[in-house]
């Protein structure tokens, strides 16, 4: 999987606002909208809050992984987000979270979101990609920490 090609630097942001999972989850999506991604931020925020409803995507470890398969999604990809403060995502392990990855893809695209899923997660089970994430303040820091593994 390209990382240069997932991830863009319009699609990310390293001192997201939010301090609340729907608000986060705004931030994220107007990143999306903004960078001609997304023909529709509400049901594609519907799509996302509805998947949060069946399972929390806040996995542990300071790390959420919200996503949304839906038709307003023009094409496969990932938005980044950096929070200094935390947000509370109903982790797993009660813990807030700091680093957002929301995959978005389009309702015809299979499975393409668990293969992303699975992308990311077996990266981040690295501390020392989590830690680089932590400090990264570019796009290049962030694709430099997933080529890190």
């Amino acid at each position: 999987m390209d990382v240069r090609t997932l991830f863009s630097p319009s699609r990310m942001s390293f001192d997201l606002q939010g301090q609340t999972k729907e608000s986060i989850l705004d931030e994220l999506i107007e990143l999306l909208y903004n960078d001609g991604k997304l023909t529709d931020k509400e049901r594609f925020k519907k799509a996302v809050l509805k998947r949060e409803e069946e399972f929390s995507t806040g996995i542990g470890m300071g790390i959420a992984i919200p996503h949304g398969k839906d038709s307003s999604v023009t094409e496969p990809c990932v938005t980044f987000g950096l929070s200094k403060k935390g947000v509370d995502f109903a982790s797993m392990d009660n813990q807030p979270a700091y680093l957002f990855f929301l995959i978005s893809v389009p309702e015809s695209a299979d499975n393409t979101h668990l293969d992303l899923l699975s992308f990311i997660s077996r990266k981040l089970i690295h501390e020392e990609v989590r830690n680089k994430l932590l400090n990264a303040k570019s796009y290049e820091d962030v694709v430099s920490a997933f080529e890190e593994k």
